[in-house]
């Protein structure tokens, strides 16, 4: 049985995905990553890229930006016949850091300074159903 099976992708979301003021990233990219987890669940679980049949929840927690780096996970929770149910999470692991405090005229830093988020930041939460082909 793979009911607790986890595959955790991580990357770095570059600066031409911004599409808000303050860098911020719209949530679907992390949908799109649930994607990229969820098929290698299914090749893992069955051999088959599957398909993405629906979400029953999503929640967006915190912003994501540009520079951030993203660790997605996919834990399956309950394998049907054909379909599975997986918790997916986006957390920010790391984030760039302002290159001068507020109210500073000096920058304390370099422009590529960052810093490991500890804890992580929770960016989005969401749980969803795949199916796969009917073994033969």
């Amino acid at each position: 049985m793979s009911v607790g099976l986890t595959v955790t992708h991580r990357r770095y979301v570059p600066f031409s995905h911004a599409h808000y003021a303050g860098n911020l990233v719209d949530g679907a990219y992390a949908l799109g990553l649930f994607g990229d987890v969820a098929t290698e669940v299914c090749i893992r679980t069955d051999g088959d890229e599957g398909l993405f049949a629906s979400y029953s929840d999503v929640q967006f927690r915190a912003p994501i930006r540009a520079g951030d780096v993203l660790e997605v996970s996919a834990t399956v929770t309950r394998m049907g016949t054909r379909s599975r149910t997986i918790d997916f999470s986006c957390v920010v692991v790391c984030r760039g850091r302002p290159t001068q405090p507020a109210g500073s005229a000096q920058p304390t830093q370099s422009e590529s300074a960052a810093e490991v988020c500890d804890p992580p930041i929770v960016a989005v939460t969401a749980t969803g159903t795949v199916v796969v082909p009917a073994t033969p």
